[in-house]
């Protein structure tokens, strides 16, 4: 069986380590009081005046919370205490926390606003109704809190693909794309409940940790509501700040790493608003296709926005606005010590060439807009419309001289898409038994693709017999379309079962013109206070993904030394699929929760992609048949100061038979594939993510590991890369200086053991160059609260 593989992996290590760590670990001996000053509804306060006094009233301790409302009494002797909070707008709170010889005291300080109807409060209860639009029945749901992340060594400087490494069945790859439950890429956004269009794929992480509040991580079998791309969907609910505040960050280190940042929001009125930005420059843009320290050639400098604006038109109805921006540009790094093509030098005109000395680059560029209207009538009707549009655009600009006699072709891309769409969603509670859900998608893309490309021509051998020149091939594709509507039923028939049925259609006309009616159905058994059982099953519609707007126009290229080894290009499908989840969740205590999780997809026209060019732009394809198992274990640990979890998962992802795009392969690969089940390129049997934190004396001591036993490589994916293991620590303190308030610094050093982790070895279907992962880094960074 599967799941007694997955214990038998080289993962069980990993594991063992950190479950030895989640039941073995005490709190260390020391007196004092740590405490949390929040509001009611659970959000931190910020300078709050806190007095420690004993029984008999004496004051013995005076400080005030920080901006993320922390505070410490230190030297405290053994007794009891009363701690009090005192801060203008808000009723006066009292604690009682009993502090014994050689112990941490740990308490919670709430005190609730004077006036009943603040912003925050109305904003909470619409953030809750917002909520309840997006049901999850059925599924598998992996959240990561903004603790969660500031737990990460490097905190909200973790890049976004990296915070969802720590989520179950995530595999890494190269040019930070994830891998989730065995799927190539196929992954959906949403931002406060509104999907963002797809963009054109790129090197560079187009949103920034630092305005996330909340990620929701869906998997599996998922509702009606959901659509396209499943195979996760990535729910970001975003930071809002209600009183004035915010912080300044400067980190850096490893690589001539620099990366200032700040975040800043406020509310005025009915008005609140939320921004972030930040920079990064360093020399280790992408991945180094050597295993050495430090790449050549591969400096980046990207930059990223952010603004969340709403305004309450009443106490039930709010307008919001969402401005989000990306610029990256990267130098792609180069592979000393290879050999130009020795035909292509001598029709160049030119003696050698040093492959360290390439001069390739990709500019990147990412825009989206969200405007939403969203009201809770009553207690029992929510809706949100929203309006979203986004513009994305890829260039790769090659080396010239360089890639023409390396490769036989220097290919200039230009790439772009804008989308725009309008998005409704509404629930409607029936009864105390149904609440009724219904909503649509529609989406209008215009895309674009240049490329010019400098070729060599050949004779029937290959042999170059003339001068180079160049080949324009652009292809615009205007007006696409893409429609959804769906309707689901949450039925509780009795107080332990809730089962949501539903049913969604979608209609695409761009590259394909396609349509499906998709039944979905889920359901949820919560058997015992501490157990629950889920099961569901959904149809999915996936349409060709955005990549595709560059068909090759293979006529154009024939006779040149870029033409293809295979003739025919079919055109790419909707990939098509039957979805089954089922699992269970049970806490073992208060502290301790486990769960496991099966999964299985039967797909018809899978969808994949690959690199199959010196451009670093993937193009995708479809394979006839797919089908994708596996399972996941989870584990969590919370008590105290202590806090840890651990994640397990075993895929198996096979495809047979390519039915479009056949031009990218050789010919024997593409015969062998139509006549035997191959892993896909993105295929990794076992994967695992775990990570432990711990507050001690006023510092938090954190440490992430992630493990993946190889993803694909060889003739038609017949092998495997290594394994590759990264274990990151951190430290995080924060304090006050007089003179400058609350601070914070933290250290950081990522790949500790320094290990080469090979992710690409330069083969496979699709993969054109190696990778390797970061060796170690060291890094250091402090905050300025205000």
């Amino acid at each position: 069986m599967h799941s007694l593989r997955v214990l038998t992996s080289p993962a069980l290590a990993l594991a063992s380590f950190i479950m030895a760590a989640v039941v073995q670990a005490a709190p260390v001996a020391t007196d004092e009081i740590q405490g949390t000053v929040r509001d009611a509804l659970g959000r931190p306060l910020p300078g709050v005046s806190l007095v420690l006094k004993t029984p008999d009233e004496k004051i013995v301790g005076k400080t005030q919370s920080d901006a993320v409302g922390h505070f410490v009494f230190s030297g405290i002797t053994p007794g009891t205490y009363a701690v009090f909070g005192d801060k203008p707008a808000f009723q006066s709170g009292t604690a009682i926390v009993t502090v014994e010889t050689g112990s941490i005291a740990t308490t919670t300080l709430t005190l609730a606003a004077q006036e009943a109807l603040e912003v925050s409060v109305v904003a909470e209860r619409l953030t809750q109704a917002r909520n309840s639009l997006s049901p999850k029945t059925g599924g598998s749901e992996y959240s990561i809190t903004q603790s969660d992340i500031t737990a990460l060594p490097q905190g909200t400087n973790t890049p976004f693909n990296q915070v969802l490494l720590q989520a179950p069945g995530v595999a890494n790859d190269s040019f930070g794309q994830l891998h989730i439950r065995g799927d190539h890429a196929n992954i959906q956004y949403r931002i406060d409940g509104v999907i963002l269009p797809e963009g054109i794929t790129g090197f560079g992480q187009a949103f920034d940790t630092r305005f996330v509040n909340r990620i929701d991580l869906l998997t599996g079998a998922l509702p009606a509501q959901y659509g396209y791309r499943t195979a996760g969907v990535v729910e970001i609910e975003t930071k809002v700040n209600y009183e004035p505040g915010g912080r300044v960050d400067l980190y850096g280190g490893s690589h001539d790493t620099v990366a200032p940042s700040f975040q800043f929001g406020s509310s005025t009125g009915r008005m609140s608003y939320f921004l972030t930005g930040s920079y990064l420059g360093d020399n280790l843009g992408i991945e180094n296709p050597t295993s050495k320290s430090n790449a050549v050639h591969d400096h980046t400098d990207q930059g990223k926005g952010f603004g969340y604006f709403s305004y309450f038109l009443n106490d039930t109805t709010r307008i919001s606005l969402i401005l989000g921006s990306y610029d990256g540009w990267f130098q792609i790094p180069n592979n000393p010590g290879q050999s130009p093509n020795p035909d292509f030098l001598a029709g160049a005109g030119i003696y050698g060439f040093d492959s360290a000395s390439l001069n390739e680059r990709q500019y990147e560029t990412n825009r989206y807009a969200i405007a939403a209207l969203q009201s809770s009538l009553g207690s029992d009707f929510n809706y949100q419309f929203a309006l979203f549009n986004r513009y994305t655009s890829v260039h790769y600009v090659p080396d010239p001289i360089g890639d023409l006699v390396f490769d036989g072709a220097s290919s200039n891309f230009f790439r772009s898409d804008y989308s725009f769409g309008l998005q409704g969603d509404s629930s409607y509670r029936l009864n105390d038994a149904h609440t009724i859900r219904a909503g649509f998608f529609a989406q209008n893309e215009n895309i674009s693709s240049d490329n010019n490309s400098t070729v060599f021509p050949v004779d029937v051998n290959g042999n170059v017999t003339g001068a180079p020149f160049t080949i324009a091939d652009n292809n615009p594709k205007n007006g696409n379309t893409l429609f959804g509507l769906y309707a689901q039923d949450e039925w509780k028939p009795i107080d332990k079962l809730t089962v949501n049925y539903g049913l969604r259609f979608d209609q695409e006309n761009a590259f394909t013109k396609a349509n499906q009616f998709s039944p979905r159905l889920g359901l949820v058994y919560k058997a015992t206070p501490d157990t629950t059982l889920h099961a569901a099953y959904a149809r999915y519609f996936t349409p060709p993904t955005t990549e595709l707007v560059a068909p090759k126009t293979l006529a154009l290229f024939a006779n040149t030394s870029n033409a293809p080894p295979v003739s025919l290009n079919s055109p790419v499908l909707t990939e098509r699929s039957h979805y089954f989840d089922a699992g269970v969740t049970q806490k073992i205590n208060s502290p301790v929760s486990v769960g496991v999780d099966y999964f299985y997809k039967i797909i018809k026209n899978l969808i994949d992609e690959g690199q199959f060019s010196p451009a670093p732009i993937y193009t995708p394809f479809n394979y006839n048949k797919g089908e994708i198992r596996g399972v996941e274990l989870t584990g969590s640990y919370r008590s105290g100061n202590f806090a840890s979890y651990i994640n397990l998962a075993h895929t198996v992802s096979l495809a047979r038979e390519v039915v479009s795009g056949q031009f990218n392969f050789d010919a024997d690969e593409l015969a062998y594939i139509a006549t035997h089940w191959v892993h896909t390129d993105h295929d990794q049997a076992y994967t695992a993510s775990s990570g432990v934190s711990y507050v001690w004396l006023g510092t938090e001591f954190t440490c992430d590991a992630t493990y993946g036993s190889g993803l694909r490589s060889g003739f038609a994916n017949t092998d495997h890369v290594p394994a590759n293991i990264q274990v990151n620590l951190g430290a995080l303190r924060k304090f006050k200086l007089e003179e400058l308030g609350a601070m914070e610094v933290r250290a950081d050093i990522l790949n500790v053991f320094d290990r080469v982790n090979e992710i690409r070895t330069g083969t496979g279907i699709g993969i054109f160059s190696p990778q390797y992962g970061p060796r170690i880094g060291f890094f250091a960074g402090i905050t300025k609260f205000f």
